[in-house]
């Protein structure tokens, strides 16, 4: 006998079903996600086809389309429309190629301030067949000398704003033998007003298009160099490829239309910036707002004369909006923290510690986070609207991984060598279980590695360094990441920690983010930056965090670190010394990313510590062993204790 079930119990039930079976697969999640990502691709072949990777090609549709007359940048209040911007690079395309020379695949280098000018010279450069070499204008000296050398350019543009031109670089750069023998030395151009009243007299000129034809996807877009956290910084191929893709990803992705506007004050000479800000609002015709260069004070100032939608960051740029008081009315008195449009703060490097607090003091309803590096080859994306993927890296549900899975591996990581762990008998790597953390891994095409990793420009032995072979069968190759992650059963992925940070101590394995983490929930830890430090007569390494305090660091304070400490880190992985920082005074990369090199190598030495450095000093209480801890001045005396083997930690 049927029973026939009334449609009014019949459609709830099924779409109750439904709702339940798509949060536990999260298949409305991957599908999005997916598409966007097949969609960019099917976008790259076709450009592939037309001769047309050239991004410049982008910029000129928008222009001479029905949009062209729709405001594209925006800069300090001031606007260009994509037709304005258009007309402007084809000027400064026609200069480089009458004043200078500048030819088809030659490499341009430049080092500017954020600005609508290295947007004209960027776009300039694209649009007569060269390529540009961004350089970072936070270096100096011998860095900088390094980056200008290693992108084999003639010539250089700098921004007058930037004093970096010593004598001493100069006079090594326009040597003859700079970049090479017979190669003569760099022209070094500074951008003046007066230069840039040149410029804009210049007849516009576009370029015909076997200049910029006969590239394929994998062929250099750009030269943008890593951050330096490890030694001088590298050049790193950045393809038509990641130009397009991370592009047309983005923008929809994010789920962005015509009307939205994107905020960045992350400097454009780091691929965030130019592939998923400036390029993703370009791709979908969007409206990029460009800040000068990142501070708390005219962040959401300019945020809201903008009106911006979507926010972008880097590193620890949300810990920072977060320290800062509230800007207030000056009429009204007015909290100002949540008066702006933004709907979604865009970027990478938001740890899982400030990322609620973020969200509810400004009023940001999603989060979406990414990770990827300049070199890489691929990344991992969450869209974050709840708390589900709070503090997460990357999300797959069931769709993505089935598609995905085979192209990542997350294997163990022998901590004595820094290597991936190896089987003795078979020679593979151990791929860790769910829930367990490991270095990322992603899949090369043995046959043809260059199709998805170009690597570092004219250094063979770094680009090698990051292929493994070998890896879950013989004659496999993978992209090593350098970084140490974890997924868990929810298909969720969080970072670890980056190998070569990663320390050990008392044979025991310390992640310096898990770490810098839980410190950081302390009410009045505004920043910390953890590190190990080799100590005298001792194995292993010591854990020191300096950190930022939002208060004189008072004994009652600096007891009450120690003591939370303690309370919610594994004894081992207590922090030993603290630095005391003032505010300023960390070291940080030009995209917000904690720098740890220099305070490893100054340790705890009296002579090199200018900071006041104290050291954790713990008791035992006779009623019932219960230890109370605090940090304690550590002198020079301790230190020479210590030199002398007197002293055990």
């Amino acid at each position: 006998m049927q029973v026939a079930v009334p449609l009014s119990i019949a459609v709830p039930a099924v779409t109750a079903s439904l709702a339940y079976l798509n949060a536990r697969t999260s298949f409305s999640y991957d599908w999005g996600l997916l598409s966007n990502f097949f969609r960019a691709l099917v976008r790259i072949k076709i450009r592939e086809r037309r001769d047309r990777v050239n991004v410049f090609y982008t910029l000129e549709e928008h222009a001479q389309s029905c949009y062209g007359d729709r405001t594209f940048m925006v800069y300090k209040g001031k606007e260009w429309s994509f037709k304005q911007t258009y007309e402007i690079v084809l000027k400064y395309g026609a200069w480089l190629k009458s004043k200078h020379g500048v030819k088809p695949r030659e490499i341009v280098a430049m080092d500017f301030m954020n600005s609508p000018t290295f947007a004209f010279l960027w776009f300039g450069i694209w649009s007569i067949g060269a390529q540009p070499a961004f350089i970072n204008y936070n270096l100096a000296g011998k860095p900088l000398l390094h980056c200008v050398k290693t992108s084999t350019a003639r010539l250089l543009f700098v921004d007058e704003e930037l004093d970096i031109l010593t004598q001493e670089v100069v006079d090594a750069a326009s040597s003859e033998d700079f970049r090479g023998p017979g190669r003569g030395g760099v022209e070094i151009v500074t951008f003046t007003a007066d230069i840039e009243s040149e410029v804009m007299n210049t007849q516009g000129f576009r370029a015909p298009d076997s200049d910029r034809g006969g590239r394929v996807a994998t062929d250099m877009g750009i030269l943008i160099y890593t951050s330096g956290t490890t030694g001088l910084p590298k050049p790193a191929i950045v393809s038509w490829n990641k130009c397009i893709l991370g592009g047309a990803f983005a923008f929809n992705w994010l789920g962005l239309k015509r009307d939205d506007k994107m905020y960045t004050c992350m400097p454009l000479y780091h691929s965030s910036a130019t592939l998923l800000g400036f390029l993703s609002m370009l791709t979908g015709g969007g409206t990029i707002v460009i800040g000068h260069k990142f501070s708390t004070k005219t962040f959401w100032k300019e945020v809201r004369e903008s009106d911006a939608t979507v926010i972008q960051y880097v590193g620890e740029t949300c810990r920072y909006l977060l320290a800062a008081p509230p800007q207030r009315d000056p009429e009204t008195g007015e909290n100002l923290d949540k008066k702006h449009k933004v709907r979604t703060a865009f970027g990478n490097g938001l740890r899982p510690d400030v990322w609620d607090r973020f969200k509810e003091r400004f009023g940001i309803g999603t989060v979406a986070e990414f990770y990827a590096a300049t070199e890489g080859i691929t990344g991992t994306w969450n869209m974050s609207c709840n708390d589900f993927s709070s503090g997460a890296i990357g999300r797959h549900g069931l769709l993505a991984q089935a598609l995905l899975g085979s192209t990542t591996a997350i294997v163990e990581v022998d901590w004595s060598t820094e290597q991936p762990l190896r089987d003795p008998n078979t020679g593979l790597c151990k791929s860790v279980g769910r829930g367990q953390p490991g270095e990322l891994l992603y899949k090369l095409d043995e046959n043809n590695i260059q199709k998805k990793f170009q690597g570092y420009y004219n250094d063979k032995k770094a680009t090698e360094g990051k292929i493994l072979w070998d890896v879950l069968k013989k004659g496999d190759a993978y992209y090593r990441t350098g970084d140490v992650v974890r997924r868990d059963e929810q298909g969720r992925w969080y970072f670890n920690d980056r190998i070569g940070d990663t320390f050990r101590w008392k044979s025991e394995n310390i992640s310096t983010s898990e770490v810098s983490q839980t410190l950081g929930l302390h009410p009045s830890v505004l920043e910390a930056n953890v590190y190990g430090i080799p100590l005298p007569h001792h194995d292993g390494r010591a854990g020191c965090a300096a950190v930022i305090l939002s208060q004189p660091a008072t004994p009652a304070l600096l007891a009450s670190i120690a003591n939370y400490a303690l309370t919610n880190l594994p004894r081992f992985a207590v922090p030993l010394f603290l630095r005391i920082m003032t505010e300023g005074g960390m070291q940080i990369t030009g995209t917000n990313k904690q720098q740890k090199a220099i305070f490893r190598e100054q340790g705890v030495d009296p002579e090199k510590c200018v900071e006041k450095v104290v050291w954790l000093k713990e008791e035992r209480k006779e009623d019932g062993g219960v230890t109370t801890a605090t940090y304690v001045p550590f002198e020079r005396r301790d230190w020479e204790e210590m030199m002398g083997g007197r002293v055990r930690l």
